[in-house]
């Protein structure tokens, strides 16, 4: 019988929260290592561990993987949270990456210098209230439907309540005026997998503070 699956990341959210959030809601233990130094991350890399020498790193079910995606794609597939065909899974990857982008922007906010973090948090703030939760709400007002594809619970409704609550920690007011994804995060944060990541204690990540940005800027050289 396989292990849990073991994940290797900075103790931080980053590229790999959104794994451990759709490990979480699949109901998968998992176990993780931290890469706490730059001899840590040096190991890996010699080890053969990392192909592209960087991470994410996941071992499950005898494999090594990298690449976020792929690493999303296999454990959807497996724990069936990646729709009933492909024509299912398209609308998936499609409303995925539009999370993506707009996740992107806020991970990049801890690395933007001083001078720039206003003008840049005022275009996110933009972006979110006028591009992108729009085609979220107008997605469920479409449909009328409870979750986003297939009128079941999938990866992309995983990874949109992540983006909403990286999005109620960026400005609670911008939520406001889509009350369709008001319900689908109260339906979502219900969930008993989910409810259970929510909880204190989980291996859900807060967000990253100056010592632990200054930390990852030594391990990754950034």
């Amino acid at each position: 019988m396989a292990g849990k699956p073991v994940l290797h990341y900075f103790k931080a959210r980053g590229r790999m929260e959104c794994i451990r959030w759709l490990l979480a809601a699949a109901g998968v233990e998992f176990e993780e290592k931290f890469i706490e130094c730059p001899e840590d991350l040096e190991k890996l890399k010699k080890d053969g561990k990392l192909m592209f020498d960087q991470v994410p790193m996941v071992e499950i079910d005898g494999m090594i993987l990298v690449q976020t995606r792929a690493i999303l794609n296999y454990i959807a597939t497996k724990y069936d949270l990646y729709g009933k065909d492909v024509k299912e899974r398209a609308m998936i990857d499609m409303y995925s990456e539009g999370i993506v982008d707009l996740s992107e922007m806020i991970m990049q906010l801890i690395i933007c210098p001083p001078d720039q973090k206003e003008a840049k948090i005022s275009m996110i703030k933009d972006r979110t209230k006028n591009r992108y939760l729009p085609a979220f709400e107008k997605v469920l007002k479409s449909h009328g439907q409870d979750y986003l594809v297939g009128n079941r619970l999938t990866r992309v409704d995983i990874h949109l309540l992540e983006l909403l609550l990286y999005i109620e920690e960026l400005d609670s007011s911008l939520l406001a005026p889509f009350p369709l994804l008001k319900a689908l995060k109260s339906r979502l944060s219900s969930l008993p997998n989910v409810k259970k990541f929510l909880q204190p204690g989980s291996q859900r990540k807060p967000p990253l503070d100056a010592k632990q940005i200054e930390e990852a800027r030594k391990i990754f050289k950034f």
